[in-house]
């Protein structure tokens, strides 16, 4: 009779996905061992090959199910009936909701994913691109001629370029954390500085 999984299989599972993106985060996925994984998790290498087979199989977990935890977050927003402004106000902070709890897997989906062999990569890319283009979409719907001139796209890169590299210099404890920057993105994206609001002074809503 085959073994069954243990009981706190997906617990151990979901712990090892979490500490080895820790360490690809900071060290980088080449310069890390299956060793340091093993220490991290407080376990032996032989116990830790029976959840990962290898460090790559590692890599396209944390890639793989940190995109398509993002591209969940876009489907939940679009099944909500909402005028576009509101859909890109929640797909805004529901990313940096996202964001903030998943800092390291974001940093390794970031800087790693071109470690990934070509059919893995083009597998979690082409979920980013769903991703991108259901932003674009909602861009296009709150100016719809931004689309017509073909700036949907390169807005919403735009948008992604301040949500994406907020880890770089937010820290933790500090002043700020993502669900007090979440407005005052969406307020800057929508409507420039004027409209970004101050717990003080309110800016143009829009």
């Amino acid at each position: 009779m085959a073994r069954g999984r243990a009981p706190d299989y997906d617990a151990q599972r979901t712990m090892i996905v979490q500490e080895a993106a820790r360490l690809f985060a900071r060290r980088g996925y080449p310069s890390t061992s299956m060793n340091e994984v093993a220490q991290a998790c407080g376990m032996s290498k032989a116990t830790l090959y029976h959840y990962y087979r290898d460090k790559y199989a590692l890599l396209v977990s944390i890639t793989d199910e940190h995109v398509s935890r993002l591209l969940a977050v876009v489907t939940e927003v679009f099944a909500v009936d909402q005028e576009p402004i509101g859909r890109m106000r929640e797909l805004i902070r529901r990313f940096l909701q996202e964001y903030a709890g998943a800092q390291d897997a974001h940093r390794v989906l970031t800087e790693d994913v071109r470690f990934l062999e070509p059919a893995d990569r083009e597998r979690v890319l082409g979920k980013e691109r769903e991703v991108v283009s259901a932003f674009a979409q909602t861009v296009a719907q709150v100016r719809p001629e931004l689309g017509g001139a073909h700036l949907d796209k390169p807005l919403t890169m735009l948008l992604f370029g301040m949500m994406n590299w907020m880890f770089t210099w937010m820290r933790p404890g500090g002043g700020l954390d993502y669900a007090d920057m979440a407005p005052v993105v969406a307020d800057l994206f929508l409507g420039g500085l004027p409209a970004v609001a101050t717990r003080e002074t309110p800016g143009i809503t829009v």
